[in-house]
């Protein structure tokens, strides 16, 4: 029998590794956002306006599919290393640890603040903790809770789900799975296959499942959001290592960054007046295509994103070692951060201008401090923020989630 070479099938995607904190960093900004806009959320500033909510809608339809895509690819690369019962092993603690830590502890704030603002509590936070933590407390809002965190809730779910047939689906995709998307992808119309054909499973959820089942992000009555962000996760596994798809997202980038400028800009006004195209009957004809103008644009996005990484950024460097063990924590922590912030920034009496800067930067330096200062530094803390333990994390790097 052969020794296998210890040379990688398939080399490090560095430019995923940054995909990935840039979409957490996206995500971070996102939901500062949150807190200036229109939209329902858990405390909003005294200067909500819906000033921001164009840039917000650009960046909805594809800031958590990216992610999503982006951990399949990740999940691919694990599973092929680990295998299944290890990888699932291993993420049940890597992940699982930050969820209940999570719930219990760094969500709470959030939930505190969320009903003092609402006047449903007036305690401390150490007088609301224990409330918090009764399954049986009458709040309006569940507690515990796992909040932002729930992507992480979905993502433990689906590894489960995955690391059993993670081997199999792994030796179809070097097999017959190859000769179909060399098929698919490799020929001339190849980048015009990777534009159209993962948009499809997504255009049927829209029709079938969106209209009724809204996103809860509960687990359990979640069935559209669950489709979407499955079905994304696993073509991100199956073609994690598709050199032809890689190859047919390079050639497609100039016609993919072209489309998305221009359905962002048709998109965006036909967003900030939906409700009033929606009302008027002489524009009904719009909504259909529109939607499923959405999931294209989507799905653009982030082929733009992926083609230009592949171009710019699939290259190691000090900055990215770092920030690919720091973003995780980052994002644990920064929906606590940005609430508290918040919460005391809008009650000083500063203008906006100044309030949202501080907000952003207590949210970004808040993660930087306590990441580099106390998390990272502190052996049994960093299993609880999804870090390997310190005498493991000196001499491995840290793969993509």
């Amino acid at each position: 029998m052969t020794e296998p070479s210890p040379a990688p099938a398939f080399p490090r995607r560095y430019d995923l590794d940054w995909l990935r904190i840039i979409a957490f960093g996206l995500l971070i900004f996102y939901h500062t956002g949150m807190f200036y806009v229109t939209w329902g959320w858990h405390v909003k500033s005294v200067h909500v306006s819906p000033g921001a909510e164009w840039l917000m809608m650009l960046l909805n339809p594809w800031r958590l599919a990216l992610l999503f895509f982006i951990s399949g690819v990740a999940l691919r690369f694990a599973a092929d290393k680990l295998g299944g019962s290890t990888l699932a092993r291993e993420r049940a603690v890597r992940l699982g640890l930050p969820i209940l830590f999570g719930m219990a502890v760094i969500v709470a704030p959030q939930s505190w603040l969320q009903l003092v603002e609402n006047g449903e509590f007036s305690g401390s936070f150490w007088q609301f903790w224990p409330h918090y933590l009764d399954f049986g407390s009458a709040f309006s809002i569940t507690t515990p809770t796992w909040n932002h965190l729930w992507y992480v809730v979905y993502l433990l779910v689906y590894t489960l789900m995955l690391a059993p047939v993670a081997g199999p689906l792994a030796r179809f995709m070097t097999g017959t799975g190859a000769r179909i998307t060399e098929f698919l992808f490799a020929g001339r119309w190849g980048p015009l296959a990777a534009l159209v054909l993962p948009v499809t499973p997504f255009i049927l959820y829209r029709f079938t499942l969106d209209p009724y089942f809204r996103t809860t992000h509960d687990l359990t009555n979640d069935w559209a959001n669950h489709a979407h962000s499955l079905t994304i996760l696993m073509i991100g596994f199956l073609l994690a290592k598709d050199r032809n798809f890689w190859s047919a997202i390079r050639r497609a980038l100039p016609f993919a960054v072209a489309s998305v400028l221009v359905l962002g800009a048709v998109l965006a006004p036909l967003w900030s007046n939906w409700n009033a195209m929606a009302e008027n009957s002489d524009w009904n004809w719009l909504i259909w295509p529109a939607r499923i103008a959405r999931i294209f644009y989507a799905w653009l996005a982030i082929v733009t994103m992926l083609g230009l990484a592949q171009r710019y950024l699939n290259r190691p460097s000090r900055v990215l070692t770092y920030m690919t063990e720091a973003i995780f924590p980052w994002y644990i922590l920064h929906q606590t951060i940005t609430v508290m912030a918040g919460y005391w920034l809008t009650r000083q009496g500063l203008g906006v201008w100044i309030e949202a800067p501080l907000v952003i930067l207590a949210t970004f330096g808040g993660c930087a401090l306590l990441h580099e200062l106390v998390i990272r530094r502190v052996g049994y803390l960093r299993p609880l923020f999804g870090l390997k333990p310190m005498i493991k994390a000196r001499r491995v790097a840290v793969p993509a989630e």
